[in-house]
């Protein structure tokens, strides 16, 4: 729980840069633990302009469950934080709806799902630091940021998808809703590049399949025709997918960018540096580009052909505007750094 001390830390710190990003940084650096959650940080900020105070108020009455009972649901969660509120319930001799009142509302506990994750060897994490203190080093050139620009693909189905996990239905009576699900469904492969100030028009694949020639030729047709027209100077950036590692690529960005290309190289290769593998968290394409275009794609009623989806595809990136991409890159930023705490592991769990 944040003090009085941290929450007017927050405030202050809102107020200035009006930047969540930015107060976890400052809050991160001054207290040396991790900063408090966005949500939290909006919520001091709010309070404080309704009330004028930060203090949190005070209890209508008394708590309907005894400090016995809290201490024991605590204690019973500490030795085994995997365990579930009905066991707990039958261990405890306590309802489950007072074990699920007690943790969230009195232990503020939250029931997080597990994160599948890539698994990492020590080479990966040392590439991965190798990375970020290049990162950082580079970044100490103002330049640098309005420079860089990020490049990834995607596959969009035509049937979009459904995590039937994520999915509620709230009613008095079971609804027996179904989802159908096409095999083998029509897709598309979307290919784009975001800097600071703007996203690229997207490239769409034809085929199953991207391969390192077709890779190649959206590269010579496509990507540096435009956007060598705004800047000689980009720093492009590339994941280690197949089709990137193929020799043709290499060859043509060491030689139409030599120095100023990040992405899996080889020995002989002119890159500014390498890009670790396993590594989506770190791009801001992964980060916030796709997550973004999908919910605004996959909202009924769904695109019933190719040419639609395409459509959808190119209006939602089109809808992006400057202070999301401004957000964007300075999530990265914090990332590098959280990258770096973490000695080069994954960083979801920080």
């Amino acid at each position: 729980m944040a003090s009085p001390q941290q929450k007017a830390f927050c405030f202050l710190a809102f107020a200035k840069t009006n930047s969540v990003v930015t107060v976890q940084r400052a809050f991160r650096r001054r207290f040396g633990i991790n900063p408090p959650c966005p949500k939290n940080i909006q919520r001091w900020f709010r309070q404080f302009q309704e009330s004028g105070c930060l203090c949190k108020g005070k209890s209508p009455g008394r708590p309907r469950v005894s400090e016995e009972q809290v201490v024991r649901i605590c204690a019973a969660f500490e030795r085994s934080a995997r365990k579930s509120t009905n066991r707990a319930s039958r261990e405890l001799a306590i309802p489950q709806s007072t074990v699920w009142r007690v943790l969230t509302v009195r232990l503020h506990l939250k029931p997080y799902r597990l994160q599948l994750v890539q698994a990492l060897t020590n080479d990966d994490k040392r590439k991965r630091m190798e990375f970020c203190d290049s990162m950082l080093e580079m970044m100490e050139d103002e330049t640098f940021i309005s420079r860089l620009i990020f490049s990834d693909e995607a596959t969009f189905h035509l049937s979009g998808t459904v995590n039937r996990h994520n999915v509620r239905i709230w009613g008095t009576e079971h609804p027996h809703e179904t989802v159908e699900r096409e095999k083998d469904s029509p897709k598309v492969n979307a290919f784009c590049a975001v800097s600071q100030d703007k996203v690229c028009r997207p490239f769409f694949f034809e085929g199953n399949n991207v391969t390192g020639q077709t890779y190649l030729d959206m590269l010579q047709n496509w990507l540096f025709t435009s956007l060598q027209a705004d800047s000689h100077d980009l720093i492009f950036q590339q994941d280690g997918a197949p089709p990137h590692w193929h020799l043709m690529v290499r060859a043509f960005l060491n030689e139409k960018v030599p120095q100023r290309w990040i992405g899996r190289k080889g020995a002989k290769d002119l890159a500014l540096c390498a890009w670790p593998a396993r590594s989506p968290h770190l791009t801001v394409c992964d980060v916030f580009l796709w997550g973004y275009v999908e919910d605004h794609v996959y909202v009924p009623p769904l695109p019933t052909n190719l040419d639609d989806l395409k459509h959808r595809i190119t209006t939602a990136i089109n809808s992006v505007h400057r202070d999301m991409l401004i957000r964007a890159w300075e999530e990265f930023s914090y990332r590098i750094d959280v990258a770096r705490a973490a000695g080069g592991g994954h960083i979801e769990h920080l």
